[in-house]
């Protein structure tokens, strides 16, 4: 009798998580929405407390989540909203990495989000400024145009591409530096757009050895 009781119960407990692993598998698109949207806001919360390995994981995950997640043919708005969501949590992985001083890490992050992202002028700088910061003045070059093409108000990619051309230049035999084509008009575009910005003073000095040196 109670071998048999055992057999019920056994049987019973064994049918409970088999529907329990259905329901699971069946998770609706909402609840999967909501599973990365909490992944991200923890990476976030994460980030803001200096946990850096942390938010890395948090963030992977709501990537993960984030790119398996189905929308309705008909909602694009939803779609374009996630896919500016992953390019976020991308970019923001990439800030972390960088606060570990992992650069490369940082880069190969960005360069995802820029990837990922219908607005990539945000990655695309971070790229430029932190290779700019390794001393790679050739990609850094390239990068901060391709910010600037997707974003021509972008005053600090002007500064680091401007700052990047000025690095290039030379002295000629007559003691002049000669500085790259487009420098001259991206340190200006920088000053127009921001007159009284972090990099004005910067930019001043470099103009004015230009200038001087003519």
């Amino acid at each position: 009798m109670l071998k048999r009781q055992c057999l019920y119960i056994s049987a019973f407990l064994f049918m409970l998580g088999v529907l329990c692993q259905a329901q699971t598998s069946a998770k609706p698109a909402a609840q999967q929405a909501e599973a990365w949207q909490a992944y991200q806001s923890q990476g976030d919360a994460q980030l803001n407390r200096a946990e850096y390995n942390e938010a890395i994981l948090s963030y992977e995950k709501g990537v993960e989540l984030a790119s398996r997640a189905t929308d309705s043919p008909a909602n694009a708005d939803t779609t374009k909203a996630r896919k500016i969501a992953v390019a976020k949590m991308l970019t923001s992985e990439g800030n972390a990495y960088l606060k570990l001083r992992k650069n490369e890490d940082a880069i190969r992050l960005y360069t995802r989000a820029a990837e990922a992202s219908p607005n990539p002028a945000i990655p695309y700088f971070n790229i430029c400024a932190t290779i700019y910061n390794l001393g790679d003045v050739d990609p850094a070059i390239s990068a901060c145009r391709k910010a600037i093409e997707v974003d021509p108000k972008k005053a600090d990619a002007y500064f680091v591409l401007g700052s990047s051309l000025f690095g290039n230049g030379k002295f000629d035999s007559g003691n002049h530096y000669i500085t790259p084509p487009g420098t001259l008009e991206a340190l200006n575009k920088y000053l127009e757009l921001a007159p009284d910005g972090a990099h004005a003073a910067d930019v001043k000095q470099m103009l004015a050895m230009i200038t001087v040196n003519k």
